[in-house]
């Protein structure tokens, strides 16, 4: 996407020769627009962990580089294999939630494993984490273009006026390495002429909605409205929302998809309002072990300061507040379950299916038993 009239993906070599991995820095946006350089296996895995990037389809991508990143570090060592394998035990345990981490790692695994010879491992690692970039891209394109189908519908339904589009958390392209999963149909719509208009939820306690999300649409020139987190049902009692589509960390064989904090909510208030509800996500992030996701799907449990303390400018400077008790307890899970009951449809790089195992199996039938 555009940044100041200059294209940019979130994560790139420095050079077609260089082993430096740069990446936005995502904690400064939207006041300050940082690139990092990340030279090591343990520099990205703080990247992940402290959310300098975040998004399911990036922390794929940047554990496809780490795990290159793994290589020239294994070649040091005597021990190649026990290194690699080290290095992606690191990486997997950065963020145990979003599954693309664990689908990337195990790639590059099995790539790694089937080549003879360091510098031959090497290669393929580097060539593989630009591939992995690549699908994400891809895929994002296609989830685009198949969900503007949606937007269309109901945009004709409306006879041309705005479509009301409400989102939670952030799944645009700084989620991914360009376009995003939810953000993708929008911008497809968008560019196509169809009048949008996006209800953008702050998203609480690291607000990726009102400081992430909100600074892509502005760059695009979307138009959209920054709510409060516990706006969106009002909204749709009144009419106000049209259609919901958020993204996804990880969606089970069945349908049941974790996301951000607060989705299972918005998913509820939708039902109740005959409001359809969407997930957007490339096939990487399905979990075809996985059955139950109430069950099944570890929920990450962050830092409490998250919750107790709010960063924004002030004076020109980026500021740490404390808005509690200094005190008092807090809770911060980063992820909850919406059952796959409350999805009206998930669209995917292959199509739009019911969040049901048949449906699914239609569109992914070599996953699925």
């Amino acid at each position: 996407m555009l940044v100041d009239n200059k294209h940019y993906r979130t994560i790139w070599f420095k050079s077609e020769s260089s082993d430096k991995v740069c990446i936005i820095d995502q904690r400064y946006l939207p006041h300050q627009f940082i690139v990092e350089e990340i030279t090591t296996v343990d520099e990205m895995v703080t990247a992940i962990n402290e959310m300098h990037l975040r998004g399911a389809g990036l922390i794929g991508a940047a554990a496809g580089y780490g795990m290159y990143l793994a290589t020239l570090e294994a070649e040091k060592d005597k021990l190649f294999d026990a290194s690699i394998k080290l290095s992606a035990n690191k990486l997997i345990n950065s963020r145990p939630t979003a599954v693309n981490l664990l689908w990337a790692v195990n790639k590059q695994l099995n790539a790694i494993s089937k080549c003879t010879g360091i510098a031959g491992k090497k290669t393929i690692a580097r060539e593989l984490a630009l591939c992995i970039a690549d699908e994400d891209v891809n895929s994002c394109k296609s989830i685009g273009i198949n969900g503007v189908k949606i937007i269309e519908e109901i945009s004709h339904k409306k006879n041309g006026s705005v479509v009301n589009i409400l989102t939670h958390c952030n799944a645009g392209w700084l989620a991914f390495v360009d376009y995003g999963s939810a953000t993708a149909p929008i911008y497809e719509a968008f560019n196509k002429g169809i009048r949008v208009h996006v209800w953008v939820d702050e998203t609480r306690p690291r607000n990726q909605g009102s400081g992430l999300t909100a600074w892509e649409l502005l760059n695009a020139g979307v138009p959209h409205t920054i709510i409060a987190d516990n706006a969106g049902g009002h909204l749709m009692q009144k009419g106000m929302v049209d259609m919901v589509i958020t993204g996804a960390d990880r969606v089970t064989g069945t349908g049941d998809t974790a996301n951000k904090t607060g989705t299972y909510l918005k998913a509820l208030a939708a039902k109740d309002n005959d409001i359809p509800f969407y997930i957007a996500l490339p096939s990487s992030t399905f979990d075809w072990k996985m059955t139950n996701g109430l069950h099944q799907i570890p929920i990450e449990e962050r830092d409490p300061d998250e919750v107790k303390y709010i960063t924004g400018l002030y004076n020109n400077k980026l500021t740490k507040v404390l808005l509690t008790p200094s005190d008092s307890n807090a809770l911060n899970y980063g992820f909850d379950i919406t059952p796959a009951r409350l999805i009206t449809g998930l669209i995917t790089e292959r199509g739009i299916c019911n969040a049901n195992v048949k449906s699914i199996k239609e569109l992914f039938p070599e996953f699925l038993l």
